[in-house]
């Protein structure tokens, strides 16, 4: 059976599981199998039914031919603004982070009042998120990033 995890419960591994038809079948962590890389919310699942239980989920590839989902966002220049603007937040506001990138840049602002430090923090913190997004795939950057939504590292 196909369907989309509705929510998982980080603490205790349980979710709920709802298919096209509006059916919901709860799950347990041990049922999901393969790499945990569905463990989230809205992620396409395929799964068999024991009872009112989903058991045996698998992530669902969908048709052969679709082809890899990807955002508007670049990696590479993400990882450039990072490299070069990351101390002000630049690819903070580029990922579409907002609030982290105004953390940033009011951190950077500021550092002339604390001798800099501030300025250093975040020019390491923007240098080593430059770094991160180079080593993910593009679709691990798409996922992480623009359907995560997170912010820090």
């Amino acid at each position: 059976m196909k369907g989309k995890i509705l929510h998982i419960d980080d603490a205790s591994g349980e979710g709920v599981i709802s298919t096209e038809d509006g059916a919901r079948y709860r799950f347990s962590a041990p049922d999901l199998m393969g790499a945990g890389e569905i463990a989230r919310a809205g992620a396409a699942v395929d799964f068999a039914v024991a009872g009112d239980r989903a058991v045996e989920v698998y992530p669902d590839p969908g048709p052969a031919h679709v082809a890899v989902r990807r955002g508007d966002k670049n990696k590479i220049v993400a990882a450039l603004l990072a490299f070069f603007l990351g101390a002000f937040g630049v690819h903070k506001f580029y990922i579409g982070a907002n609030l982290a990138g105004v953390i940033m840049l009011v951190s950077s602002g500021l550092g002339f009042l604390l001798f800099f430090l501030p300025n250093a923090v975040m020019g390491l913190i923007s240098f080593i998120e430059g770094i991160i997004y180079l080593t993910r795939s593009d679709e691990q950057f798409y996922e992480t990033y623009e359907v995560g939504r997170k912010a820090w590292f």
